[in-house]
């Protein structure tokens, strides 16, 4: 017996809460000019109409500006033994991740997050760079230089409304960069850390 696999995250009915947190970014587009008021009135009825994640997620794409970082980016250097950020921290707009020998782990799934757009450079160096990024988050890991250690993206492109976008440029070198959304394991951990 094969187990049903798990409902898209697109699929799933959307709240009046989503919808209200659509409609706000929409007037605030409106009010900084970046649509007009016929397409503002067009796009309100679709996000008051919307019934699900995937319905939703169109009327504001297009709508996302690219932070600009204010004041210094976090740089993480791997060096010898390697650095980690994960748990209960705060994402700026600019982040700088250097393998060195020791590689770089970052985990954003209890990271405070509210910005649109991250910008992640990434060098892999020796030792690699690891990235867990929160189910409904997107990874543009387009700009990305293979490299002999390859880029390996495991995300799925389905992105929840008002969930940022990672936009990540620079290189795999020899240790690689590999993107994932939480595994089994760390899901429970989510989990029991949210009960």
């Amino acid at each position: 017996m094969t187990a049903e696999p798990p409902r898209s995250a697109a699929r799933m009915r959307a709240s009046d809460a989503d919808r209200e947190a659509v409609v706000e970014q929409l007037r605030e587009a409106a009010a900084e000019g970046r649509i007009d008021l016929d397409e503002l009135d067009t796009r309100l009825g679709q996000a008051l109409a919307a019934k699900t994640y995937a319905e939703l997620a169109p009327l504001t794409e297009d709508l996302v500006p690219i932070e600009v970082a204010m004041g210094e980016p976090l740089v993480l250097k791997g060096g010898l033994h390697g650095v980690k950020r994960a748990g209960a921290w705060k994402v700026p707009p600019v982040i700088r991740a250097q393998g060195g020998m020791g590689g770089v782990r970052i985990d954003f799934t209890r990271a405070e997050c509210r910005l649109r757009e991250i910008a992640l450079e990434v060098r892999g160096e020796m030792g690699g760079v690891r990235i867990v990024v929160p189910e409904g988050w997107t990874v543009d890991s387009d700009r990305v230089d293979q490299g002999l250690g390859a880029l390996k993206d495991r995300t799925t492109s389905e992105r929840t409304p008002g969930a940022p976008v990672l936009r990540m440029t620079g290189s795999s070198g020899m240790g690689g960069v590999y993107v994932r959304h939480p595994n089994f394991v760390e899901r429970r951990k989510l989990r029991g850390i949210e009960s």
